[in-house]
């Protein structure tokens, strides 16, 4: 295993999870499943440049809730608001009479009521528990901590949950390794651990748990996962991490 491929399988992960530069690849690119590993990078990159927005208002004086706004506006930007689409769209799938209903609504480029709601709900939730935590050194840690287990955790559902769907991301399920999941799980939870101390483990541990219960009611309507799926999963999984949060301060 070179380490020209492990970088590819790096870009492979940030032209997947966010819309940031990446550079070229040279030669056969990596297949997304090959990626995975590396999806806690990706929030890295992301929570950090959220981070960066946060701690920026804060510095210019700024309200700490225009300094939330920012922080998840900053999100949305470097990922093309990718999660928050599959958000909405599986739940506007909920309004399905059945399974293949729910998942023809979900491929609908158009948003419903119900999408709304769960982006209002979510978004929401994300700028009040900042502005509740309100200081730098409790948010800006938070905002990179959650945004690496919050994809850490992708991982382990795109391989677990059967693809809902004959293409799309279930193809991809069998590039992911059994090897590229644990070094995931462990960057998540190391990354939650060296930026917020013991109390970081607790709440991967939550973050983790939401996952599994999104994946789980992703397996009673649809029958297994989509993109729309895992998008779902981080954008849950993070708000849970962030109420778990409030909950230990």
């Amino acid at each position: 295993m070179s380490l020209r491929a492990r970088l590819a399988e790096a870009q492979i992960a940030v032209m997947l999870l966010t819309r940031l530069p990446a550079g070229r690849i040279p030669g056969t690119a990596p297949g997304m499943g090959a990626s995975a590993w590396a999806w806690p990078l990706a929030g890295f990159l992301v929570g950090g440049l959220s981070a960066m927005g946060f701690a920026g208002a804060a510095v210019l004086g700024l309200p700490v809730m225009v300094a939330a706004l920012l922080a998840v506006a900053v999100a949305m930007l470097a990922t093309g608001g990718m999660h928050e689409d599959g958000l909405a769209d599986l739940a506007d799938g909920c309004g399905g009479r059945d399974r293949a209903r729910k998942l023809e609504i979900m491929r609908d480029s158009r948003i419903g009521s119900y999408g709304v709601l769960a982006l209002l709900i979510v978004v929401g939730l994300r700028v009040a528990a900042m502005a509740e935590l309100a200081t730098p050194h409790l948010v800006v840690p938070a905002l990179i901590g959650l945004a690496m287990v919050s994809r850490a955790g992708l991982a382990l559902w795109l391989a677990v949950l059967p693809p809902a769907r004959d293409d799309g991301l279930g193809r991809s399920a069998a590039q992911v390794r059994p090897v590229g999941i644990a070094v995931a799980l462990i960057a998540g939870l190391a990354g939650m651990v060296a930026l917020l101390g013991a109390g970081g483990l607790v709440l991967a541990l939550v973050v983790l748990a939401a996952g599994a219960l999104v994946a789980l009611f992703a397996m009673r309507q649809i029958g297994g996962q989509t993109g729309d799926v895992l998008g779902a999963i981080q954008q849950l999984s993070e708000v849970a991490g962030w109420l778990a949060l409030l909950v230990l301060v």
